[in-house]
């Protein structure tokens, strides 16, 4: 499997909610505190750290060791460097990823970064090294043909690029070359290869945080966030698969932290639990591909477990409008967001139809029970790509 879904990272470092009534921690915070995981950080949040630590040493002569960085949601850890490398025009540092106590085939990988002086006016630019793979395929939040830095991990290594620049008196316009050492081999117990990532890993993250993953802690404390929720009075729940969705949610609905379940990939914990503990409404919220699976009636959402079925989604396509040559490009799409943007560019609401199939899955699950359900599907920048209504 790759580097896991982030689900609940903000609850590292985010503020708790408490029931009132019952003064019980709920929310995501507290799930997270539940399971007594210790959480760990990811190739994104590596590869910022290296970064750091080697424009500074090009810049200043001088490794910093610990090397602290600010993470999206605020936190700051400190890394210590496993390799320090200080060349003509270019640096190397390398941190070594701990991924707490999540089974991530990335745990204990050394991830490096190279930066090398580019002429002013160049900005930060971007290398696979090796064990990095590259873009083959569209549908994907990258461009064919760039290195697997995803978008969040980009965006934290060119932030840090600028402080250390402004501190020493730099101009940020550099080359950054991410490693990552037998990335490739590691690459091979992941999907990159059928996503057309290849030669290596993807450099991941959206928080930098990596949330530890145990089937029977996590769903444990779903149970406790219901719980919790019911005890302070609050009628309507939500059902988020990570951070991006939190957000979407409070933003629509203006729910507080201690409404919000981090579901993760456990969309049946969330119905099974509410379905003998009944909340007036339940709003599941999550990324298109994976509420495709629970459209498909899949009830684990964790890619080692359940796949988006391009068929199902062309058959979906087919009732809203799709011709047939259409629902064959769907049927054939490299990734479900691959599919979510042939339909969009044809006026087909693919999108809607994958969150209305999925609300009914979830009435299905609920057999009965007199909870409301709405389903909202988000891209990865957290735009609403698709949402039920309310049945």
């Amino acid at each position: 499997m790759s580097e896991k879904n982030e689900s609940g990272a903000s609850a590292v470092a985010g503020t708790s909610g408490t029931s009132g009534a019952s003064g019980a921690e709920g929310g995501r915070t507290a799930q997270l505190k539940h399971t007594g995981l210790r959480p760990g950080w990811t190739t994104g949040a590596c590869a910022t750290a290296a970064a750091t630590a080697a424009y500074t040493a090009l810049l200043s002569g001088e490794f910093p060791d610990p090397v602290t960085v600010t993470l999206p949601r605020g936190q700051t850890p400190a890394f210590a460097l496993a390799v320090e490398e200080l060349g003509e025009g270019t640096a190397t540092a390398g941190v070594v990823k701990d991924a707490g106590d999540d089974p991530d085939v990335t745990h204990g990988a050394l991830v490096r970064v190279t930066v090398r002086r580019l002429p002013p006016g160049s900005g930060v630019v971007f290398r696979a090294g090796p064990g990095v793979g590259t873009v083959t395929l569209p549908g994907l939040p990258l461009e064919v043909g760039e290195p697997a830095v995803n978008p969040v991990p980009r965006q934290m290594i060119r932030e840090h690029v600028a402080a250390v620049a402004a501190a020493h008196g730099g101009t940020g316009d550099v080359e950054v070359t991410v490693s990552v050492d037998d990335g490739e081999e590691i690459a091979r117990s992941t999907w990159n290869p059928r996503l057309g990532i290849l030669g290596g890993l993807s450099i991941l993250g959206t928080t930098g945080i990596v949330v530890p993953y145990s089937c029977s802690a996590w769903i444990d404390s779903i149970r406790r966030g219901v719980d919790v929720a019911r005890a302070a009075g609050h009628t309507h729940v939500a059902g988020c698969t990570g951070s991006t969705s939190e957000k979407t949610v409070v933003a629509e609905y203006g729910l507080p932290e201690i409404a919000l379940l981090d579901m993760g990939d456990f969309a049946g914990a969330v119905l099974k639990y509410v379905r003998r503990h009944p909340v007036d409404r339940l709003t599941v919220c999550g990324g298109f591909a994976k509420l495709s699976k629970l459209a498909a009636g899949h009830l684990d959402l964790h890619s080692a477990r359940s796949q988006v079925d391009k068929g199902f989604l062309a058959e979906l396509a087919l009732r809203g409008g799709a011709d047939a040559g259409l629902a064959a490009e769907v049927a054939a799409a490299n990734t479900g967001l691959a599919a979510l943007q042939l339909c969009q560019a044809r006026g087909v609401p693919l999108g809607d139809l994958v969150a209305v199939a999925a609300r009914d899955e979830a009435l299905a699950v609920l057999r009965g029970a007199p909870v409301a359900v709405d389903v909202i599907c988000i891209d990865r920048a957290g735009t609403v790509v698709g949402r039920s209504d309310v049945r």
